[in-house]
């Protein structure tokens, strides 16, 4: 069995839900995604953060993230 996917949140151990799919358009190429786990506290700040910086794709469900 699987361990439970954890947030990304600094100081945060609870269960996430949902991953957060961003690149850094500087340093990455435009189909490579990094995916930071949320959970439902932390979702909207956390794409917030990525989004202020033009970081963020997209949200998925936290079971479609890690099968990517």
């Amino acid at each position: 069995m699987a361990e439970p996917l954890t947030c990304s949140a600094k100081g945060c151990a609870a269960e996430a839900t949902s991953g957060l799919q961003w690149n850094n358009p500087k340093i990455h190429t435009p189909d490579r995604r990094k995916v930071w786990m949320a959970c439902p506290e932390h979702t909207e700040s956390l794409q917030q953060f990525l989004d202020a910086r033009g970081f963020w794709r997209e949200t998925v469900p936290a079971a479609q993230a890690e099968a990517r």
